[in-house]
């Protein structure tokens, strides 16, 4: 009798197995970056439920089985540093990041024109003085193009502006008007401003700008969230939102319009933060809020970022600190009562030397409260030891390196170049590197920052070698840092950045494996199949 009943226990036993909804078979499947691919991966109510050969034993009568032919599959990428409404404008308007001359964007700012009402505001980004020798434009290149219309078009880094003579006008802008703390109203000889405003400057003008409306906002989000869908990124942390913006992500969610998850940061001191700092963070499976964003300084194209000893092609430019140290540190405090991340913009030695400071005054030691520099591009060599030593996180932008390689050891020099862009400096310490793009700074196709960070070379394999190739990451390295780093980056490092049970069913299916192709062919990847929560929210065609 025993014998029997042992057998129906373990007929029961086998019937109680939870069935998967989906299973993925004959795939090449990376659950973590550093573990060996498994076949198989069984999904049930938005979670993994299992992988490998134990996910087979899931397949049931309701089980969809899909055969994916030996294609590769990831943990779906997470962007740790982006700007979703900055990318949805762009794919509104036009991208001048690759145009090569100023005559070129003056033609496109006169055909603007033509189709835009006289006095309505020409907006476009991007555009980058690198490509055509590395002098700033002017005011006088523009006002043919729009002499009735005002125009205000953002460098690529975001922290300068090309303004024509009727937006200086508008904003009451002249040879008397003083640079205002954070920034700077560039001038000619003769003291007159030449149409470059940099860092909160560029707020003279902007102020000035009618803001978008409700509906924009939303339908800027919806695009980016699908171009983010389509590329592979079912997470972006969103490095600046307004109350407009968590408005309309909170609709988009009600509405089942929001392919992607968002972990948001609050964009600067003000009435949002305190409202925050009320209630405190707010947690949820498609958008958290738990964050403040705030900035040191510049950035490096435009000069902007703050240097202990005067750029080495602008001897009598050191920069400028936008947020002083106690600032920084008062809000800290505010942000670890609260139960707050802080993530601060820091390009230039100077500026992630003061957030270090400020942090480490309310840090005190080693600690879990994953405060965040961004970009942390220019670090001096013994402040390395600080972000271990206090728990910083270092979220960087792989492609900003294969970017600014062309121009940033003139900026910078060869002594401080040692520290800059330096990846592995980071990871020999055993701190956590997240990796972004900081779109629309730059393209958001991770793939593009996967390629540089093992490379740290452009499309077309420039330098040979790699440039500061001692500073590249190992595939593995490169994959944990658009995944799993950039999870727990936003404290989410138990819920997904891996394929393991439990967490969110977030994978992309790739048409080549990034961990095995030439380094070339990565460039060349396109996505598949895209699921975030067991859903698919991307086809390819």
């Amino acid at each position: 009798m025993l014998p029997i009943l042992f057998l129906l226990a373990a007929a029961a036993g086998a019937q109680a197995q939870p069935e998967a909804e989906l299973l993925l078979v004959n795939a090449r499947i990376y659950t973590t970056a550093r573990s060996q691919p498994v076949t198989a991966l069984a999904v049930r109510g938005g979670r993994v439920l299992a992988a490998g050969d134990e996910a087979l034993r899931h397949a049931g009568p309701g089980t969809r089985r899909l055969d994916l032919g030996g294609a590769a599959v990831f943990p779906s990428f997470i962007d740790s540093h982006a700007h979703m409404r900055g990318l949805g404008a762009l794919l509104e308007s036009r991208d001048l990041r690759h145009v090569r001359t100023v005559a070129e964007i003056a033609a496109f700012v006169r055909e603007r024109a033509a189709a835009t009402p006289k006095g309505e505001w020409i907006l476009a980004r991007n555009w980058d003085q690198t490509n055509w020798g590395g002098a700033f434009p002017a005011a006088k290149d523009l006002d043919a193009a729009a002499p009735d219309h005002p125009v205000f078009l953002s460098r690529v880094d975001g922290h300068a502006a090309w303004v024509n003579s009727r937006a200086l006008e508008l904003a009451g802008i002249h040879e008397k008007t003083p640079d205002p703390p954070g920034g700077r109203i560039v001038r000619d000889a003769a003291g007159k401003p030449t149409g470059i405003l940099i860092d909160r400057a560029m707020q003279l003008v902007r102020n000035r700008i009618p803001p978008p409306s409700f509906a924009q906002i939303k339908r800027q989000l919806e695009l980016a969230a699908a171009e983010c869908a389509r590329l592979g990124l079912a997470g972006v942390h969103d490095a600046g939102v307004s109350a407009e913006d968590l408005r309309a992500y909170r609709e988009l969610i009600a509405e089942g319009k929001l392919p992607i998850r968002v972990y948001a940061m609050i964009g600067g001191d003000g009435p949002l933060w305190r409202e925050y700092l009320n209630r405190g963070p707010e947690i949820g499976e498609w958008l958290t809020v738990r964050a403040i964003k705030l900035y040191a300084d510049g950035a490096l194209g435009s000069r902007g970022a703050a240097m202990w000893q005067p750029y080495s092609d602008d001897r009598n430019n050191t920069g400028l600190l936008i947020t002083p140290r106690e600032e920084i540190e008062r809000i800290a405090r505010q942000a670890v009562q609260r139960g707050f991340q802080v993530c601060t913009h820091a390009i230039g030695d100077r500026a992630n030397r003061v957030v270090l400071d400020a942090y480490a005054a309310v840090l005190g030691g080693p600690n879990d409260r994953r405060f965040r520099i961004e970009h942390a591009q220019v670090v001096s060599l013994p402040d390395f030891r600080l972000f271990r030593d206090f728990s910083v996180i270092p979220a960087i932008q792989a492609t900003h390196a294969t970017s600014d390689m062309r121009w940033a050891e003139a900026r910078l020099g060869p002594d401080r170049i040692a520290g800059a862009y330096a990846w592995r400096r980071f990871l020999q310490l055993g701190i956590p590197v997240p990796n972004g793009s900081d779109f629309p700074v730059e393209e958001p196709n991770p793939m593009l920052g996967f390629y540089a960070s093992i490379t740290r070379q452009d499309a077309a394999g420039n330098p040979p070698g790699g440039w500061m190739p001692e500073q590249k990451m190992t595939r593995e390295e490169a994959l944990e840092s658009w995944t799993v780093s950039a999870a727990y980056a936003a404290f989410e490092e138990k819920l997904r950045g891996t394929l393991e049970p439990g967490k969110y069913a977030d994978f992309v299916v790739l048409d080549r494996d990034i961990m095995t192709a030439p380094p070339a062919e990565i460039l060349k990847t396109r996505v598949r199949m895209h699921f975030v929560g067991g859903r698919l929210v991307h086809e390819a065609k």
